[in-house]
């Protein structure tokens, strides 16, 4: 399966010792990507300090699991979405407020890259898999 990452960039999987990418339009995947970047730095500004300090808390407690932290986000996400102009499709707004979060959260504490982005990606994975599926086929 191929990635969507949030750069743009198409992910890679080594094969036999070369870096092989996935069979995907690249300038898809780029105009995705920059159509979400756009819509981004418009949430930026909307999320308040302290949704992300909740969140930063959440990812901070050990004794939390990852099923745990995704459902507060998936909580503070879909808060977050009613408040977001109604011509925008909620699935299209609550991934890029996922991806959103995820950048406030790492830009106030990098050391949780890994649990944030691993939590994220499966967030995304369980929440928005066929959402994205159906964005690259539309675009393509």
């Amino acid at each position: 399966d191929d990635e969507l990452q949030t750069d743009g960039n198409r992910s890679g999987h080594f094969q036999n010792g070369e870096l092989g990418l996935a069979p995907t339009n690249e300038d898809v995947i780029r105009i995705i990507a920059a159509q979400l970047a756009e819509i981004g730095d418009q949430f930026d500004k909307e999320i308040q300090g302290r949704v992300v300090n909740d969140l930063v808390q959440r990812f901070l407690n050990e004794n939390l699991s990852k099923e745990e932290i995704i459902r507060h986000m998936s909580s503070i996400v879909e808060t977050l979405t009613q408040s977001i102009p109604s011509d925008m499709e909620p699935e299209r707004a609550m991934l890029v407020l996922a991806m959103v979060l995820t950048k406030k959260i790492l830009n106030t504490v990098p050391s949780l890259l890994h649990r944030v982005y691993a939590t994220t990606v499966n967030y995304m994975n369980q929440q928005f898999h066929n959402y994205i599926v159906d964005l690259v086929s539309q675009t393509a």
